[in-house]
């Protein structure tokens, strides 16, 4: 094998030891023995479990970010809302070891950040699109911000729910997702109120 092709094993197979095991659990030791190589060879790439950790978490943030940002197509509020749910239920399905590793606690920070940091990155895109939505509409655009959370929380928390039970099916569940969350911003008040706080 070439460097780059090596260096490209390693990184699939720690990929689905992260993925099955978590990090704290795998180590170098499995990942060379999967690998068919020595522990040096690791080290040698990567300089240990963190730094391989740190590449493999790196990809999958960008690759799931890259998914996302190009599924939205759509000019309609809706069709968008539509759009980032399908697109993050694909990549669980399609990408379940990497979804794993990425909602996983870790105590490696990578250097473009956590999923935590990840589902921020998204809802700031969110926050763009409901900003000029709300705008036109006449409600606080400041509130954008927060909504976009919402919403971005909400079908993440979801699609890692979906990830263990896989019921229902995954268009099924983006249509209740949309359902939810586009009910609800197309029937908000201006101006919400609690009803049992004075």
């Amino acid at each position: 094998m070439t460097g780059k092709e090596r260096r490209e094993q390693l990184l699939d197979v720690a990929r689905a030891l992260f993925a099955e095991k978590g990090f704290e659990v795998t180590s170098i030791e499995e990942i060379a023995h999967r690998a068919g190589v020595s522990k040096p060879v690791v080290y040698e790439h990567f300089g240990g479990k963190e730094g391989i950790y740190a590449v493999v978490v790196d990809r999958e943030m960008q690759y799931l970010m890259d998914h996302i940002v190009n599924a939205l197509s759509g000019g309609h509020p809706r069709e968008l809302l539509e759009q980032a749910a399908c697109a993050l239920l694909d990549y669980i399905e399609g990408s379940t070891d990497g979804f794993r590793i990425l909602v996983r606690d870790s105590p490696v920070a990578s250097s473009t950040g956590t999923f935590s940091s990840l589902l921020n990155d998204i809802a700031s895109q969110v926050e763009s699109i409901l900003g000029l939505h709300f705008s036109r509409q006449g409600y606080d655009r400041k509130l954008a911000a927060l909504y976009s959370q919402a919403l971005v929380g909400m079908v993440a928390l979801t699609g890692q729910w979906w990830l263990e039970v896989r019921k229902p099916k995954k268009d099924e569940v983006a249509a209740h997702l949309v359902n939810l969350a586009w009910k609800g911003l197309s029937h908000m008040d201006h101006k919400p109120k609690l009803r049992t706080r004075r």
